[in-house]
């Protein structure tokens, strides 16, 4: 049997005070006990009509699931015989996390190369990555960070100056051709060359480029009396041809030149004129152009090539 003559909440107070708040998530033991009443009220033999709990969930401001879960765990103990203590289904919950505190000591006898980084030092303390980057946010571990590249002095400056500087005097290549338009339009007449862009660019096409413009631009500008060994940068892109060659080695030798090419060693941009003070300026110096046809583009790239 169940005795509930010691309970004071009625439902009446219960829907008063709950009327005007949002849904609940967490009931307290008096809500569960008047919502418990409820739900026996309507059951018979342990079993729920059909959309009770539902209507019930509304009724108390409560969910769905914490009003059948609590009706669940009733019926638990009615099956064994065992008188319905709803107090004992209520759990208070606290806000309070759980806070692991550093011992300073124990940090600073781990050796600096344990200290370099979050996930290295986390290890050495016994605990994850998240809760030591939140005792630094926290201040309670002030971080200090070296510069992995220092300042560039004067010097160097001057000396990656004089390194770019020589490459500025070779030229500029398109990777376009020329075609005979095949039909008439409101732009061109018919058998008009047309330039049009290179749509993949290979090995084939960077050998060829090499090979046929390159190296006869080079030999066109070089000085008589000068030394013919001359060096080809090339970046790590996959279109750029072996350094070894054989098609581009032999026309490397023609008339006494010695051309020779190298890789940019991985990630270094800065050691690229190209990519160091031309490409990171050619869009906002198109974008002045404002070319409407590949002629135009062509041109506006080798007039803000020839500024530069």
């Amino acid at each position: 049997m169940m005795d509930f003559e010691d309970t004071h909440t009625t439902m009446e107070s219960f829907l008063v005070t709950t009327s005007s708040r949002q849904p609940n998530k967490q009931l307290s033991k008096e809500q569960q006990q008047v919502l418990f009443e409820t739900l026996l009220k309507q059951s018979n033999n342990r079993k729920l009509p059909k959309g009770c709990i539902s209507q019930t969930a509304t009724m108390f401001l409560a969910s769905t699931k914490t009003v059948g879960r609590l009706w669940n765990q009733v019926k638990r103990f009615v099956e064994k015989g065992i008188l319905v203590d709803v107090g004992s289904l209520y759990h208070q919950r606290t806000s309070t996390k759980r806070r692991i505190l550093l011992n300073m000591d124990h940090m600073l006898d781990i050796p600096l190369h344990r200290r370099t980084s979050i996930h290295s030092m986390s290890k050495a303390l016994n605990m994850s990555n998240s809760t030591l980057y939140r005792q630094i946010n926290e201040g309670l571990i002030k971080p200090h960070t070296n510069a992995i590249k220092p300042y560039l002095i004067d010097a160097n400056k001057g000396a990656r100056l004089q390194f770019c500087l020589p490459m500025l005097e070779l030229g500029i290549f398109p990777f376009v051709f020329k075609e005979l338009t095949r039909r008439n339009s409101k732009n061109r007449q018919v058998g008009t060359l047309e330039t049009k862009p290179i749509s993949s660019v290979t090995k084939d096409v960077i050998r060829s480029c090499l090979i046929n413009k390159v190296l006869p631009g080079i030999r066109a500008k070089w000085p008589s009396s000068s030394d013919k060994r001359v060096f080809i940068q090339q970046d790590n892109a996959k279109p750029h041809i072996d350094i070894h060659d054989e098609q581009f080695l032999q026309a490397a030798s023609l008339d006494g030149f010695n051309f020779q090419l190298f890789f940019q060693p991985p990630n270094s941009p800065d050691l690229n004129v190209l990519d160091l003070g031309y490409f990171r300026a050619i869009q906002p110096l198109q974008h002045q152009e404002s070319p409407t046809t590949i002629d135009e583009l062509v041109g506006a790239v080798e007039k803000s090539f020839n500024d530069l």
